[in-house]
């Protein structure tokens, strides 16, 4: 009996040395070790066979399966790295790029332009504050000391909605809100989109961005104004840009002024964006007015600002020679592609 396991033992490890695949291999180790296999029906039979040999038999048999066991796990192992290093012969790195990809997509050039206005302000010691695009009367007008029965609200061409709310005229609000949430002093812009009923043409729009920029600490003048006027405009345009101060009326700002800039796109020739004029307007601003202050609960006999309202989408034409202000919420792929 011991013969004939010997022989079991030769025969099936020299099949498992010849396992060319793991289906093979498969098959070998059901042959001789599964349920029915060769090796298992002999470690069965140990109780058929007489008392004296069945410890010298059983110890051995064991030794057998474990040694046939042991070989099937070991050729297994090699044929799992030989079919890894056939398959690295003709790998693929699906991390490269392909050969015909998609064009990438572009930032649209008011992005460009806001992020860097952020960037610039935040340098200069400001923090970024957002507010709602649905506002209340209060905010949008109220709290600018622009009151129900102020004629500055007849000005205002506002998408009023059922509920008495207001699409945003202006990015205003949210300096009253970031002064009523942060306090005094405080530094910060607020970029973000703003609508009015307008008659569309080349430099008008009914969807429009503002960046309101408001400044208020002790001691604070027109000259500050003017500083960081012409640092925004230096740092968008990266070189010094003609401007001039007309005296505006706004509500929430006293003094109020009218910062124009030197049309860029004629060069001060006059065009349909300059309105043949050689100057575009670029931005309400002026010193806060102490109503305003006083609506946030700060002294106005201790604490002053500036406060400006800076049109964006002109600032994006003016960068990049955009005669259609119509052209930036078109999202014609045309256009987009250029930037």
């Amino acid at each position: 009996m011991l013969d004939e396991l010997e022989t079991v033992r030769k025969t099936a490890l020299e099949e498992v040395a010849a396992a060319g695949d793991a289906a093979v291999l498969d098959k070998v180790e059901v042959r001789y070790l599964g349920r029915s296999g060769e090796i298992t029906q002999m470690l069965k039979s140990i109780g058929k066979l007489p008392a004296e040999e069945r410890p010298a038999f059983g110890k051995r048999a064991n030794e057998v399966k474990s040694e046939v066991a042991e070989a099937v796990e070991a050729r297994g192992r090699e044929l799992m790295r030989a079919s890894l290093e056939s398959d690295l012969d003709s790998f693929y790195d699906t991390t490269l790029p392909g050969t015909n990809r998609r064009p990438l997509g572009n930032i649209h050039p008011l992005m460009q332009v806001r992020e860097t206005i952020e960037d610039l302000f935040t340098s200069m010691g400001f923090i970024i504050a957002e507010g709602p695009e649905i506002e209340t009367d209060y905010y949008n007008f109220e709290a600018l000391n622009i009151p129900d029965d102020h004629p500055a609200k007849d000005i205002m061409d506002t998408f009023w909605l059922t509920d008495g709310n207001l699409l945003r005229t202006h990015t205003s609000p949210v300096q009253v809100r970031a002064m009523e949430k942060y306090g005094v002093p405080i530094r910060c812009i607020a970029p973000g989109r703003v609508f009015r009923y307008e008659a569309l043409d080349a430099s008008h729009e009914h969807t429009f961005d503002q960046c309101e920029g408001l400044m208020v600490e002790e001691g604070i003048s027109v000259a500050h104004l003017i500083y960081f006027m012409k640092e925004l405009l230096r740092g968008v345009f990266e070189r010094d840009v003609k401007i001039r101060l007309r005296p505006g009326y706004f509500p929430f700002v006293e003094p109020g002024f009218e910062l124009d800039m030197h049309c860029m796109l004629c060069e001060g020739k006059g065009c349909p964006v300059c309105k043949q004029s050689g100057w575009v307007e670029m931005l309400p601003c002026g010193l806060v007015h102490p109503n305003v202050l006083k609506y946030c609960k700060v002294d106005p006999s201790v604490y002053s600002g500036f406060a400006f309202g800076l049109g964006l989408t002109r600032l994006v034409m003016q960068k990049y020679g955009i005669e259609d202000i119509r052209l930036m919420c078109a999202g014609d792929l045309r256009f987009l592609q250029q930037f």
